[in-house]
């Protein structure tokens, strides 16, 4: 089962606190995979890690084509208060549910002004701990997963 986050270089902080969520995953569960899109310093950043597969960025309709491709099940959505992240909008959703993926999203304005927590998603807060419960939680959950992700098309 494969837990994935998609981002830019531009995300590099969202990654950076996201690690040590992704390390507690896996040396939890030996059944989960790590897919995350990143330059150099994301490949160093993860290297040694099991189960952990680095994409190289992609242009659009590359990156498009593949999100349509199966084997996605958790989509994550960290989103750390900076400025940055302050005037991004909620595009990750959209890229989640294309993956066909359940997502597991940020509290706050962003995410909450499309994701219902528990019905088309999850929200939680950005505390490593809740994030690495809800990810242990929603792998081992696949009515639930299966359900997220319905709900969350219907929004497309």
């Amino acid at each position: 089962m494969t837990v994935f986050y998609h981002g830019s270089a531009s995300h590099l902080e969202d990654v950076l606190w996201l690690r040590p969520v992704i390390e507690e995953v896996l040396n939890r569960s030996p059944i989960l995979n790590f897919e995350i899109i990143g330059d150099q310093r994301v490949n160093r950043l993860f290297r040694g890690m099991p189960r952990v597969q680095i994409l190289h960025p992609m242009k659009w309709p590359t990156y498009v084509s593949m999100l349509r491709g199966r084997g996605r099940s958790i989509g994550l959505a960290p989103l750390l208060d900076l400025p940055f992240n302050r005037a991004r909008s909620h595009t990750k959703f959209f890229d989640i549910t294309q993956a066909g993926a359940a997502g597991i999203f940020a509290q706050g304005d962003i995410y909450g002004s499309v994701v219902r927590h528990g019905e088309n998603g999850l929200l939680l807060p950005m505390e490593p701990s809740a994030w690495v419960e809800g990810i242990l939680g929603l792998a081992n959950d696949h009515s639930l997963r299966d359900a997220l992700s319905l709900e969350a098309r219907k929004c497309l």
